[in-house]
């Protein structure tokens, strides 16, 4: 019996662990194919409340609002140097049976980066202790009031660049 426990234990590590793949140190992605596990808005309502900080080599801003029918929205802000560089408008939300994080990017003077029908989107990975993982975007809550986010950047040269966004809650 115990052989039979161990056997099931190693396939089932082979079947999760072959639905992500490490992107960076502190991140993950799908795998080609794979299929988001389920999760609700609720696993991330913690979130919900004003973020500030640092992250890109300035002041980051963000925040999110308290679920409301399977949905979060939220907004960021970089500063630099007393300027602001760029935002983003975000929405957490329920889909297909997990979540997706889906965004756009806007420049100082509100001009969208993104084509005018497409977004930036982050689909859920898993959640392990107190980190929520999405393809290429960790949110790790590092206690009540406390968020370190860790996101992959891709690099004009194809690699993989990890930034780290550490943030405490100021309401």
């Amino acid at each position: 019996m115990k052989l039979f426990r161990t056997v099931l234990m190693i396939a089932m590590l082979a079947v999760v662990g072959s639905s992500q793949v490490k992107n960076t140190e502190n991140t993950v992605k799908l795998a080609d194919g794979a299929k988001s596990p389920s999760a609700s808005i609720k696993d991330i309502a913690w979130l919900a409340g004003n973020w500030s900080g640092t992250g890109m080599g300035g002041v980051s801003d963000e925040t999110w609002g308290t679920p409301n029918n399977g949905v979060m929205v939220g907004t960021y802000r970089l500063v630099i140097n007393n300027k602001p560089i760029f935002y983003e408008m975000m929405w957490m939300m329920e889909h297909e049976g997990s979540l997706i994080l889906r965004l756009k990017h806007f420049s100082s003077e509100l001009v969208g980066w993104e084509e005018k029908d497409k977004t930036v989107d982050f689909r859920f990975v898993n959640k392990t202790g107190n980190r929520m993982n999405f393809s290429g975007l960790t949110y790790e809550q590092t206690s009540k009031n406390k968020l370190t986010i860790y996101l992959a950047l891709r690099q004009k040269d194809g690699t993989l660049k990890e930034e780290s966004f550490v943030l405490t809650r100021s309401k």
